[in-house]
């Protein structure tokens, strides 16, 4: 059953369909699976939501939505779109939503090196292609080890390695990356393009359950040696991973966590599955946890930037 976030835009959508609006064509080197629920829009998330047309400033037709709770709603003028929340703890402030038209334009100025896009293109073909990061999600946790001038990192959950070759592509020569992976087939494609791109010799594969390679890398004396952690595996192994990579992660070092808005779901009530009801707890205890300084960015399906303060 779709959530009353879908449905929203769902009901927009075919508004505007109606209206005409034309959106930009999307551009068929970055065409992804797009989720229609994006980490903002969930604000209108609702157990009920009545939807009806009202002409924006432009004169444009758009849906307005509301429920009882608060005055909440949703908008649509040509291509652009937002949610109004009309409460003063917001300030009334006009947030965006990522919308497929608004993406397409994200997506179309994205860096995306030729052989990123090669190995993109291939796991688009395999089951669970979903799980692979997006284009903008990659070029940001790029940005942030080259920001950080980071020579070690760690990758918990490679699937095909879009992820990791993106940061090793930015490691410098005597770069060093430990990516964790248990399934073996995803894992060879890895490999083959890490080979391809010149890289291979920067990263360190480990086969297997990543939280055993984590606790051997402690044993092993690797303790406050890595810059940079991007975390993308098991969603309710988070918590363990996270206090493994605090032991491993230096000072002020990074550690990212993937999916932590888990496609709208966290704000839904009436979803409590394992997976959504782990990923809520986890953020909240990273929200009460003083060890690190922490900044969430509706990027992708969501990540948790988490900077590791200094140990006493």
């Amino acid at each position: 059953m779709a959530s009353s976030s879908s449905l929203v835009l769902h009901r927009c959508w075919s508004l505007l369909s109606s209206q005409h609006l034309a959106c930009p064509r999307r551009s068929p080197r970055l065409m992804l699976n797009f989720h229609p629920v994006s980490a903002i829009t969930a604000v209108v998330t609702s157990s009920t939501v009545k939807a009806s047309s009202e002409r924006c400033s432009s004169g444009r037709l758009g849906l307005r939505t509301c429920n009882s709770k608060s005055n909440q709603f949703l908008r649509r003028c040509s291509t652009n779109a937002f949610v109004v929340v009309n409460d003063e703890k917001y300030g009334n402030k006009q947030v965006i939503s990522v919308t497929p038209c608004l993406y397409d334009y994200i997506l179309a100025n994205t860096r995306e090196p030729e052989i990123l896009r090669q190995l993109r293109e291939e796991t688009a073909s395999m089951r669970g292609c979903q799980m692979q990061v997006s284009p903008d999600q990659a070029q940001l946790l790029a940005m942030l080890v080259q920001i950080l001038k980071a020579e070690r990192c760690i990758e918990v959950g490679v699937y095909t390695g879009y992820s990791s070759l993106a940061i090793a592509l930015v490691l410098p020569e005597s770069g060093h990356l430990v990516a964790c992976e248990r399934d073996a087939k995803s894992l060879e494609i890895a490999k083959k393009y890490y080979e391809r791109a010149g890289v291979l010799h920067k990263v360190d594969v480990r086969y297997g359950l990543a939280a055993d390679a984590l606790k051997s890398m402690i044993l092993n004396g690797e303790a406050c040696s890595y810059d940079f952690a991007f975390v993308d595996a098991e969603k309710r192994m988070n918590q363990e991973y996270f206090e493994l990579l605090l032991q491993l992660v230096r000072d002020w070092g990074l550690i990212v966590i993937d999916n932590v808005l888990w496609h709208g779901k966290v704000v839904d009530p009436m979803v409590n599955d394992a997976k959504t009801v782990s990923i809520r707890n986890f953020n909240k205890r990273l929200l009460e946890d003083k060890r690190v300084n922490i900044s969430m960015v509706p990027i992708g399906d969501g990540m948790t930037i988490c900077q590791k303060k200094m140990t006493s």
